[in-house]
Formats: structure tokens, C-alpha cells, sequence
């Protein structure tokens, strides 16, 4: 609150310093010009603290994970404050990538082999200066997945490194098959259903640091894919704890929305290029099993999962494909402590599909659902160029649970 105040004290500062340099005559001269715009203003200002800047709703399926995170990680129940002249959904999500910044990180890429004769590419940050755990063998771990056609050069992942590497801890990201320049050595690519990769990615990485604290971070569809895998093991992971952001929780209900008009023109229409793009650069691998002429004629993400997606991963229709791809349907099988934030207002995901019944019955479980912040947006400030919300969600949940796991063991 007080830091609102202060951006808004700074606003009208910088609103009158403008116009006392404008001519002083006509409508300005008259003092009704300004007098409008202050009253705008205020009544802006007013409407923002009534009805947009509001406190998250926590949901949790006990009592000892709702206290462990007021305790440990006070953001998810602080009042958010999205940017004042950008709170709308589309508005956060299309602004986001363009107005945040990209911290440089440098990488150490290495490629590692999959049963299918596959290669995977993990680009980790080792954080080699880390002053907090100098011993590498027990230097926290945080492995980062991100959204459907993201690779490690994503504005939020590189936020992620950033704060990890304040906290002193190592990351790695998982870059899926094909997207991140690596060539392709069998024809097959990813999905959030199929969780094999993510398994190898998760052992292979343990294996390299069993005694180090070990979690996950995945954003949009690395989410996904981070919820059916947690769905799938319960209990049985290396991973002590996670974290998604901006998750899809029921594939049919982010299908129907993101092709209604005006979301398939802003999202749905850009995104399938994407895709196309993507497998189009391995074509030849393809082609033997997979109309890509008919692929590359796809207009929605529906139509390209159709006809490629749900082919080259042996779903006999869309259909079987999209239910299997839900994370919802998995939630209360997860056996370790996670955190989900989404956004109400999320056109990827509709409020209406997110789980959170299911969430109340699992104690393992906490949705922290904000009112605004659209999809991966989360913008909050004047001009937010450095940090979001879900940057500090996610660097305070990962602290916390590093810091005070043990914590929950004992409530």
C-alpha cells in the first residue's frame, strides 16, 4: 500500500510539473483543464484501490501449508497492485514480454540422450559465485520449465535465474525437444502429456546432486507438464517442492477460449505459427508419419494438436488427447508441496476451470488466484521493467521451502 502511494504521489508530481510548463492560456490558462484532469485522477485512483488492487485468494487443503505460507512466503497473502495504466488481462500478457527486462545470464548447454535414441537440451546457470553454498554437492537446485514454444531465453526464466542466483542457488532449463537449436535425432517432439523427457531431465539431474535440495518451476505448459508428472509419481520424485505459473488446467476449457475471435486474433492465431515454425524446421523427420501439408495449413492450436500433436503421441482423437492433457484431472494425486498462482482473468485459462475443490482436498495443494495479471503478466509498478509479482511469489515459495521445508514435515 505504501509503496502505491508513493508511485501515485509520484504520477501527480510528474502530471503537474507537465502542465505548469504548458501554455497558460485558453483551456490549461483556465484552471478547468487542470481541475478535470486531477479529478480524473482522483476518481481513477479511488476506483484502482476499490475494485482493482486486492488481496489473492489463498486456497489450500490444510491448515499446515496455509500457515506455512503466511509464515514463509507473506506475498501470496498481500494485496497485489497491478501496473496502474495496464491491469487488463490482454493487456498484461501482450505487454509483458516487450516491457520487462532480459537479465544476461550465461549458460553451460549440455545435451543428454533419451531411450528413444533423443536428445534433450539443459541449459544450466551454475552459479559458481554463490556465497551462500559454496559446497556445489549441496548447492539448492531449482530446474525451470517453460511455456509451449519458450526456450532458457524467456524474460521470465532469465528473472527466475536472477533471483535464484541472489538466493545463491543453481538452475537448470528444460528446453523441449527441437526449440532450442538443437537438431532433432528422432521424430518425435513434446507434449505436456507425455512426461518421459521431464522424468529423464529429473533423474538425471539428481543423480548429478543427490544430497542438494532439489524443486521445480514450471510457467504455462512447462506447468502442465510439471503438474501430470507430479500427478503421475506423487510422492515418489527427488523433488522436494513446486511451483507453477499460469497453468491450463482443463485443455478443452483454454481451447474454446483462446478461439474466441478477439483471443484467436491476440494469441491463439501467433502462437500456431509458432509451432509451425517449430516442427516445420525439422520437416524431414516427419514426414513419413505425419501430413505436414496439412499441419502447416492449421489456424488454431486445436487444429495443430489435431494434426500433429495427438498423431505423433498415439491419442486416437483430439479428444483423448486434450483429456489426458489436463492437469486437473491429476491434482489430488500430488505428493509434494506446490504452488499454483493463476490469474482470474487469465484468457488462457478460464477461472472456471480451475480445480478448486480438488485443491481443498489435497494438503499438499495451495492456489493462490489473483484478480488480474493475465497470462505470465503479473505487471505491477509504474513502468515495470524488473520484477512482478510472480517473480516474488516465486523467489519468496522457493526460500521459504528451501530454508523451512522441514517445517512442514513436523506440522
Amino acid at each position: 500500500m505504501q509503496r502505491l502511494a508513493m508511485d501515485l504521489r509520484v504520477l501527480s508530481r510528474e502530471l503537474l510539473l507537465y502542465l505548469e510548463h504548458q501554455v497558460r492560456i485558453g483551456f490549461f490558462g483556465s484552471g478547468v483543464g487542470l481541475s478535470l484532469i486531477l479529478g480524473f485522477s482522483v476518481a481513477y485512483a479511488c476506483y484502482y484501490l476499490s475494485s482493482i488492487a486486492k488481496k489473492p485468494q489463498l486456497v489450500t487443503g490444510g491448515e499446515s501449508f496455509n500457515r506455512f505460507l503466511q509464515d514463509h512466503c507473506p506475498v501470496v497473502t498481500e494485496t497485489y497492485y497491478p501496473t496502474v495504466w495496464c491491469w487488463e488481462s490482454r493487456g498484461q500478457t501482450l505487454l509483458r514480454p516487450f516491457i520487462t527486462s532480459k537479465p544476461p545470464v550465461q549458460y553451460r548447454n549440455e545435451l543428454i540422450k533419451t531411450a528413444d535414441g533423443g536428445q534433450i537440451s539443459l541449459d544450466w546457470f551454475d552459479n559458481e559465485n554463490s556465497a551462500c553454498y559454496v559446497d556445489t554437492s549441496t548447492r539448492p537446485t531449482i530446474l525451470l520449465l517453460p511455456g509451449l514454444t519458450g526456450t532458457s531465453k524467456e524474460s521470465y526464466i532469465l528473472h527466475m535465474i536472477h533471483l535464484s542466483e541472489e538466493l545463491g542457488y543453481r538452475c537448470v532449463v528444460f528446453n523441449n525437444r527441437g526449440v532450442a537449436g538443437e537438431n532433432l535425432l528422432t521424430p518425435r517432439t513434446y507434449c505436456c502429456a507425455n512426461t518421459e523427457d521431464l522424468e529423464t531431465v529429473i533423474h538425471h539431474i539428481h543423480s548429478l546432486y543427490p544430497s542438494a535440495p532439489f524443486l521445480a518451476a514450471g510457467v504455462s505448459m512447462g506447468g502442465m507438464l510439471l503438474l501430470n508428472y507430479l500427478g503421475k509419481t506423487g510422492p515418489k520424485t527427488p523433488l522436494m517442492a513446486a511451483a507453477t505459473f499460469s497453468v491450463g488446467w482443463n485443455t478443452f476449457a483454454c481451447s474454446e477460449s483462446l478461439e474466441k475471435p478477439l483471443n484467436w486474433l491476440l494469441f491463439n492465431y501467433y502462437l500456431t505459427t509458432c509451432l509451425q515454425s517449430s516442427v516445420n524446421k525439422h520437416r524431414h523427420m516427419f514426414v513419413k508419419e505425419i501430413d505436414m501439408d496439412q499441419v502447416m495449413k492449421a489456424k488454431s492450436i486445436r487444429e495443430f494438436d489435431k494434426r500433429f500433436t495427438s498423431v505423433m503421441f498415439g491419442y486416437r482423437t483430439i479428444d483423448d488427447y486434450y483429456t489426458d492433457a489436463s492437469p486437473n484431472r491429476r491434482l489430488k494425486s500430488v505428493g509434494i508441496p506446490v504452488l499454483c498462482l493463476n490469474s482470474v482473468d487469465d484468457v488462457f485459462s478460464p477461472s472456471h476451470a480451475i480445480p478448486i475443490e480438488i485443491a481443498k482436498q489435497n494438503p499438499n495443494v495451495a492456489l493462490v488466484l489473483t484478480s488480474y495479471g493475465g497470462h505470465i503478466g503479473f505487471l505491477e509498478g509504474i513502468w515495470p521493467r524488473q520484477c512482478t509479482y510472480m517473480d516474488r511469489v516465486f523467489k519468496q515459495f522457493v526460500q521459504a521451502m528451501v530454508e523451512h521445508g522441514h517445517e512442514l514435515s513436523n506440522m
